[in-house]
């Protein structure tokens, strides 16, 4: 036995002792390090965690403002607010009780997947009621009051809806709102949008989002551990956003839908004697345009449909039958996003570049045979010969005689003297004009989802074959591309917007106005904000000579007996109210031509342009022209008044003014100033009066 080994009585061996002073090192550490930490929670950091102690018993939930009003240029009211009782359940209650739920779908007669899918929305604020229902009635809110053990935690608040007064009037130009989408809340995070929030998807409701939204509010409330609001802290009320004034004319507005929608239905699914085929379920189109301030008085789009089913749940089944093309998807805009061959109506550009640039005068003189051979042309007579759409032969015309006939071979000699001569006038003439008159990019209007349009070119064909090789098989660009192109045919495509600028522009002496739906903003007490003088996007520059050898032409579409529209306005008081105009009967393959006819008047000093396009509706002198000839009779007997600013006009038939968001007597003053004359899923467009919330700390 060593000496390290021996042991003396009473007394542990030396590894016990060693174990117990470690152990009580250890404890002894413990409590110094407790104790520190002990001081520094409660001496060095109480302020901070006082602050987050704070924080925890306080929550902020944002109130959403309600929106400002959509008017016409007479203070008539096109989208107002309409004040909506909703259910609110507590959802501390529900999460012990969830058979709440079950109670209301039954009273309210929905299937409780409706009042579940809200319930647990995640754009419901965690510290606030949860909205399940809207625009319950005073019966149901009353009953479910009156039953509080049947319904613990449920309550009734008021919220706003939209409402549309006029129905279907204008619904593509106005557009609607619902819940911002995960995307959208991701681009406007930064301006203060949060989830719930209501946003407009399409019209006038999105491009005015800025002034339509208002000022949300905000309420601090106290609550308590369990998460339960137990108090009201501060409350700042929403500020209503401002009310938007439109160019439009409510009246003048109806006028144009009921003329368009008429024609449509007269010609839908009858027969085309002259095409030997029966019309189809037909579209269109249909702008009224100033010509002296690009102010838009009237925009059509066929077929159209009521935006209040946005209100409220939109189910599968409405959405569908409003957006799919099986059904003419009618919440789409043909009039700025409809994109139709022009025909003729393109003749405007190639006899504006063909005057312009010196290639003819408006006293040359081209021999109409009835047919244009391509010259040296060896491909096959097929491909060589071109011919008039009726067949017909003038003799010895001018660009004034064959802008009023619509003579084809007049242009097709145009197209071809400027591809024969590309060292002299440039590879690309006439498409350079069509530019300046806007064809083939924006014109900027003031909403969104705007086409842009094309104008056939050697480039576009090059760009075509590359990305279609099967569809496009040649990237060269021939005579007869050349020849099609110069009379609109070919790859060109326009928008009714775009054709109403461009003949609005020639009619006005060549200022290119960027076309204005809206003409100021005015805040809730009637105080003009903001207004919207003209803007001028180009010119296009023509000797008066020039001007008046095609506005001759233009006129003698209407009133001369070789005018391709000329029995169309027969009766028409041309001696009052003389119009000038161009016919379009634009080729389809194997489909009825587009119909186009757009008019303006009354000479000599132009007030409004009319343009309207019938989408596979025929010859342009009967399927868009009767529409044209309506749309200006209304003109020449009503009177287009100025713009006011001002309350909204109350609505025939409504009793109070809360009903549509107006708290004041409206009153109106007249305007001085220069104005002038697709989210793809379904939701909710109401919005509560309390929607979304934010949590701080």
């Amino acid at each position: 036995m060593s000496f390290f080994d021996s042991e003396e009585p009473g007394r542990g061996s030396l590894s016990d002792r060693r174990r117990i002073r470690a152990v009580g090192f250890a404890v002894f550490a413990l409590f110094v390090a407790l104790i520190a930490r002990l001081y520094t929670l409660q001496v060095l950091q109480v302020s901070t965690y006082r602050s987050l102690a704070t924080q925890n018993q306080v929550r902020s939930v944002v109130t959403s403002p309600p929106r400002g009003l959509i008017v016409d240029r007479n203070q008539n009211l096109l989208v107002g607010n309409q004040v909506v009782e909703s259910l609110t359940v507590d959802q501390t209650i529900v999460t012990k009780s969830p058979w709440v739920l079950k109670n209301i779908a039954t009273e309210l007669g929905v299937p409780l997947a409706n009042i579940q899918a809200a319930y647990n929305s995640p754009q419901q604020s965690p510290y606030a009621p949860v909205s399940v229902a809207y625009n319950v009635t005073k019966a149901q809110i009353i009953y479910i009051k009156e039953h509080p053990s049947l319904f613990p935690g449920v309550s009734s608040s008021l919220g706003t809806q939209r409402v549309y007064p006029e129905g279907t009037t204008a619904s593509q130009v106005l557009g609607y709102v619902r819940q911002i989408s995960a995307s959208q809340l991701a681009q406007y995070a930064a301006a203060g949008y949060q989830a719930g929030d209501q946003i407009g998807q399409a019209g006038i409701e999105a491009s005015y989002e800025k002034y339509l939204r208002g000022v949300p509010g905000k309420k601090t409330l106290q609550v308590n551990f369990a998460g339960k609001v137990v108090g009201t802290l501060a409350n700042t009320p929403p500020k209503p956003g401002d009310n938007v004034v439109l160019n439009m004319d409510l009246n003048l507005q109806k006028a144009v839908e009921s003329a368009l929608s008429s024609q449509i239905a007269k010609l839908s699914h009858t027969y085309d004697p002259y095409r030997h085929q029966y019309f189809t379920n037909l579209s269109g189109a249909a702008v009224v345009e100033n010509v002296n301030t690009g102010a838009i008085v009237a925009m059509a789009s066929y077929p159209t449909y009521n935006p209040s089913v946005w209100v409220g749940n939109i189910s599968q089944a409405a959405y569908n039958k409003i957006t799919l093309p099986q059904y003419g998807d009618p919440t789409f805009n043909r009039a700025i996003a409809g994109e139709y061959t022009p025909g003729s109506t393109f003749k405007l550009a190639t006899a504006s570049a063909a005057l312009s640039s010196g290639l003819i005068s408006p006293y040359y003189y081209y021999n109409d045979t009835g047919i244009f051979n391509i010259p040296n042309c060896k491909v096959g007579s097929g491909l060589c010969s071109f011919h008039n759409s009726g067949f017909e032969h003038l003799g010895s015309i001018n660009v004034t005689t064959a802008l009023t006939a619509s003579d084809d071979i007049f242009f097709y000699n145009l197209g071809y003297m400027f591809y024969a001569n590309t060292q002299t006038y440039g590879t690309s003439p006439i498409q350079n004009m069509a530019a300046k008159y806007g064809w083939g990019s924006p014109t900027g209007v003031d909403l969104p989802g705007e086409a842009r349009g094309l104008v056939d070119s050697p480039a576009l064909r090059a760009l075509l074959h590359k990305k279609y090789p099967k569809a496009y098989p040649y990237s060269s660009w021939y005579t007869a591309d050349q020849l099609e192109m110069a009379f609109g045919q070919g790859e060109t495509v326009i928008t009714p917007i775009q054709m109403a600028n461009a003949y609005a522009t020639f009619a006005n002496g060549g200022t290119r106005y960027v076309p204005q739906m809206v003409a100021g903003i005015v805040n809730q007490n009637g105080k003009v904000v903001k207004t919207f003088a003209p803007k001028v996007a180009a010119k296009v520059p023509l000797s008066a000579v020039d001007r008046a050898a095609m506005s001759a032409g233009f006129a003698g579409v209407i009133s001369n007996p070789l005018g391709t529209a000329y029995g169309t306005f027969s009766g028409f008081p041309l001696s009052s109210y003389p119009l000038a105009g161009k016919t379009g009967t634009a080729s389809v393959t194997g489909l009825e031509p587009n119909a186009w006819f757009v008019a303006y008047g009354p000479l000599p000093k132009p007030q409004y342009v009319v343009t309207v396009v019938v989408d596979h509706g025929g010859f342009g002198t009967s399927g868009a022209a009767p529409v044209v000839r309506t749309i200006f009779n209304y003109l020449r007997t009503h009177t287009i008044p100025p713009v006011t600013f001002g309350q909204p006009h109350i609505p025939a038939g409504a009793t109070t003014y809360a009903r549509y968001g107006i708290k004041t007597t409206p009153t109106a003053t007249t305007s001085t100033t220069g104005v002038g004359g697709a989210s793809k899923t379904g939701g909710s467009a109401t919005a509560p009066a309390t929607t979304t919330t934010t949590k701080k700390g």
